[in-house]
């Protein structure tokens, strides 16, 4: 399986209680903090739901 790499590249502070949870359950925490994760369908679709604020590369 692939791996990919997420930056958090803009804060969480205006975002959705919803979206704030995905980017804890993801593992991110702090701005610009990087995390791999397998590119699971599962994390592909949280990826999705914060696309305005990460940036995804694949490894």
């Amino acid at each position: 399986m692939a791996k990919i790499r997420i930056t958090q590249v803009k804060s969480g502070i205006g975002a959705s209680k919803v979206q704030k949870r995905t980017l804890v359950a993801l593992g991110l925490k702090k701005l610009n903090q990087t995390i791999e994760h397998e590119a699971t369908p599962q994390i592909q679709g949280m990826v999705n739901k914060l696309k305005h604020l990460v940036k995804v590369e694949e490894v």
